[in-house]
């Protein structure tokens, strides 16, 4: 391993374990990590001098091997469940004493930064990782700062791919983790590559911090236009959160992670971080734009005999990606604040094709569609035989919510009142029938729909109810085909679309008929309880 060429620094991680005076390759820039990336074949750069990375046995998150430490702090406030699974300190320290004397004898990366762009609610993060390309990706998603060496930062992440655990000994499910510690402040992460691992660990630190302080932590994009109104896109992944948020006639105040407070709109992160299948400049003209020297590409494939990245292969995954700053795209927000927002877009890819490409909702059913945080996947087979799966994650982001779904929605619904804001739910998945026998919604008409939104088109037309969701649908809408809006005339036939709309509108009473029963609870107080029995 070459390390002559790059200057080390001497360091106080005490606080951490480290012996005094540990050194470290601290704070380094975009261009020096790359070229240490490339010369420790981390990975190479592409014909545009962009490094990519496979991230080997991992290519996405890993939930079932994410812990949280059971202490005083947590044990009566996580929602433990099989996506908040119980660590014990004991475990924890031992497991973090391990990583710091494997790290210690290597070279090792340390990245100061911060996560909340809105100063009254920004934490200072300290990011250690084993490689290069890691402490890229941290530069690239948090928030830059200065940097000191001398003060302990209120997080610390310690990522080391290469240490892996023994479950027998180090109670992990395997060797792979991701353990927060929300006493000692510290996350470890290790047997993993996946930088997503990093990014979504301070996300579900500030799910749990931010909603003691009365803000509204979200898994959404949002944007602001030049009136000054923003908007803001919740939806699982495959759903057009990061597309759609990307407007070239709007400022993009970030595509994944951000706080709502009592008077403004802010992004948890300082950069991007875009799925890459199916990538061309024409549909996406503003994350194709952004790869460029200084991004980060992962578990991508070539041309043979090139390198030119070829977006369309997914010999590796289907979950390739790039991160790359903020600063990126055109005409970001800077800084990444924005006002109030106005209007509350839930995505779906419904592959089902039922529901419609827009429909306006009531207060009561932005309740029950937010809690259901639903979309669509597609199961295939290699014979072709293709079935549409209803996925279900509360708060669009179940994964990442240390509290109870009912303490997000109970400050969302508090949000929506008090600023008088418009839900509406969108269906960037098919229309005419299912995977299989429909059609995707063209990207142009989602557009199209949402700038109709925003600017009030819709305010003024005549409006349908969908039979079975009572979904109102608008009649007409600029740029849109009118038979497009209404599901049911897009299909071969009623009866079809009626069997279809019984089938999803079973999976949604099924998905929530686990919160029956917790109604009368504290934790429902805040949460508008009639939400629950909204499609009964």
């Amino acid at each position: 391993m070459m390390t002559n060429a790059y200057t080390l620094t001497k360091f106080d991680l005490t606080y951490l374990g480290f012996p005094l005076n540990t050194t470290c390759f601290y704070q380094f820039s975009p261009e020096l990590l790359t070229r240490y990336a490339v010369e420790n074949r981390e990975g190479l750069l592409t014909d545009q001098n962009i490094l990519a990375v496979d991230t080997g046995e991992f290519t996405g998150r890993s939930p079932k091997d994410r812990f949280i430490v059971k202490d005083d702090v947590t044990a009566e406030t996580v929602w433990w469940n099989d996506i908040n699974i119980p660590f014990s300190p004991e475990a924890f320290e031992r497991l973090q004493y391990q990583m710091i004397t494997y790290l210690n004898a290597r070279p090792f990366f340390v990245r100061d930064a911060a996560a909340c762009a809105d100063p009254d609610h920004q934490i200072s993060l300290r990011v250690i990782t084993e490689t290069a390309y890691q402490s890229l990706f941290a530069y690239n998603l948090f928030i830059s700062t200065e940097g000191n060496v001398g003060l302990q930062p209120d997080w610390t992440v310690i990522a080391a791919p290469g240490f892996c655990a023994d479950p027998k000994e180090d109670q992990t499910r395997q060797h792979n983790f991701s353990i927060i510690n929300f006493t000692r402040k510290v996350i470890l992460i290790g047997g993993t590559g996946y930088t997503g691992e990093i990014k979504k660990g301070i996300f579900s630190v500030l799910n749990f911090l931010l909603p003691q302080k009365g803000v509204l932590p979200m898994h959404c994009a949002a944007n602001t236009g030049t009136d000054g109104e923003s908007a803001i896109f919740f939806g699982l992944s495959g759903t057009g959160k990061t597309t759609l948020s990307a407007d070239p006639e709007r400022r993009l105040i970030g595509d994944d992670e951000h706080g709502w407070s009592n008077n403004a709109l802010f992004n948890f992160e300082g950069g991007c971080y875009a799925k890459t299948v199916n990538l061309n400049k024409d549909k996406e003209p503003q994350i194709y734009a952004a790869l460029k020297r200084g991004a980060l590409l992962e578990n991508v494939s070539f041309y043979p005999g090139t390198q030119t990245v070829d977006f369309n292969n997914i010999s590796k995954t289907e979950n390739t990606r790039v991160s790359y700053p903020l600063n990126f795209i055109p005409g970001v927000a800077k800084p990444a604040v924005g006002p109030i927002p106005r209007h509350i877009f839930f995505l779906t890819a419904d592959a089902f094709g039922v529901l419609p490409p827009i429909s306006k909702l009531t207060t009561e059913q932005a309740m029950h569609y937010f809690i259901a945080g639903y979309t669509a996947k597609v199961a295939g087979t290699e014979h072709g035989i293709n079935e549409p799966t209803a996925t279900f994650s509360a708060c669009f982001g179940k994964a990442f919510l240390p509290l109870h779904p009912f303490q997000y929605a109970g400050l969302l619904e508090e949000r929506i009142k008090e600023n008088n804001v418009q839900v509406w739910l969108i269906n960037t998945g098919w229309t005419g029938g299912p995977y299989g026998i429909g059609e995707r919604i063209k990207l142009h008409f989602t557009r199209s729909i949402i700038s109709a939104a925003i600017n009030g088109s819709l305010s003024g037309v005549k409006y349908d109810k969908l039979p079975l969701f009572e979904l109102m649908m608008p009649q007409t809408c600029p740029g849109v085909p009118d038979a497009l809006l209404n599901p049911i005339k897009t299909w071969p036939s009623v009866a079809s679309y009626e069997a279809k709309a019984r089938q999803l509108f079973e999976l949604f009473k099924e998905n929530m008929n686990q919160y029956k029963g917790i109604e009368n609870q504290e934790i429902a107080n805040k949460f508008a309880s009639a939400a629950i029995h909204s499609i009964d």
